[in-house]
């Protein structure tokens, strides 16, 4: 199954919301909430994806030749590619019944470990979700990140429980979810975090832990007085907040404040393997990729993700070869514009 196949299938089977476009760039779905857009007029989650169009690789063929390793370890894991599938929690919400948060996740996080890499998963209001999540990570013996929404401590704390159930060798909050609608007037209360609050949270996890949603260097650096071992730079794929920098616009200022302290991750508008280049070649230690991850679910199960899986991986592949990098190490700032 190709990926163009994928695609076709899945504009019969996703919902009214997502168009499964040939290039998911953000403009079609725009400010859908349901469905994979944004509140207010959805413009950040296309600046995510036009800025990584904007930078430019630097071929050079003037060098040794020989296989490309792809090979990237987090964690004490080692995986084939340095991308992972981002989160997303209530697919039948934002999709179509075609899938729920178990059946999603069942073929989600078994397809990415079986091809070499893990799938992020995502949370909700209602606890099927996470229950779902965590259940399917257990299955394959921990190789996933249930991610959690910013919640009040009570409500993480057996969110937290799940996730010791699971095995996961990591666990992930979304702290940019606190601007999703639904997070707003709870009561207790949910949403942003002190780094007092998150130290807590990070204390609670007992694995390595990794805060989504980091957009400044300042942030970062909160994050690691917190505790964090990894951020994922990110704002919720442009869906919380219009006028908010892309996530390629702000990768390397962090980069520069906490390269090399901690492990970073970037998400938001990568949709090839040359993003993913640009990515590391930026400073990034490895990206997550959500909406096309879901659209192959739809459009072909684990044959569709597998089909995704494999298309990145070659172009990212492709892209080393042809920029002189033979392994992700060999991958700097100069080979970009």
């Amino acid at each position: 199954m190709t990926y163009n196949e994928v695609l076709e299938q899945a504009r019969g089977d996703i919902g009214a919301y997502c168009k499964a476009c040939p290039v998911c760039n953000g403009r079609a779905c725009k400010n859908q909430i349901p469905g994979p857009g944004a509140k207010g007029v959805g413009d950040t989650a296309i600046r995510n994806y036009d800025k990584w169009q904007e930078i430019r690789v630097n071929m050079d063929t003037l060098c040794a030749g020989g296989a490309v390793d792809t090979e990237f370890s987090l964690f004490g894991q080692t995986f084939a590619y340095p991308f992972f599938a981002g989160p997303v929690g209530a697919v039948n919400l934002h999709y179509s019944e075609k899938y729920d948060d178990m059946s999603y996740n069942k073929v989600l996080v078994s397809t990415c470990a079986q091809e070499g890499i893990a799938a992020f998963t995502g949370d909700g209001t209602n606890p099927k979700v996470m229950e779902a999540a965590t259940a399917a990570i257990g299955e394959t013996n921990g190789l996933g990140v249930p991610t959690i929404k910013p919640w009040n401590l009570d409500t993480i704390k057996e969110k937290m429980e799940l996730v010791r159930q699971a095995g996961a060798f990591a666990v992930a909050m979304d702290v940019d979810a606190a601007g999703l609608p639904f997070l707003k007037n709870m009561n207790p209360p949910a949403g942003s975090k002190t780094v007092e609050e998150l130290a807590e949270i990070v204390k609670m996890a007992g694995v390595p832990f990794i805060v989504k949603g980091v957009m400044t260097g300042k942030g970062a650096e909160k994050a690691m007085e917190a505790g964090a071992s990894a951020i994922v730079v990110s704002n919720h794929g442009g869906r919380v907040l219009d006028q908010c920098p892309a996530t390629a616009e702000v990768l390397e200022e962090i980069a520069d404040a906490v390269g090399g302290s901690m492990k970073i991750l970037v998400d938001g508008g990568i949709r090839s393997g040359t993003d993913v280049f640009k990515a590391l070649a930026l400073g990034a230690d490895g990206v997550l990729i959500c909406r096309p991850f879901v659209v192959s679910v739809y459009g072909g199960g684990s044959e569709g993700v597998r089909a995704y899986i494999e298309k990145v991986g070659g172009e990212l592949r492709d892209t080393m070869q042809m920029c002189g990098a033979h392994s992700l190490a060999e991958i700097t700032r100069d080979m970009v514009r």
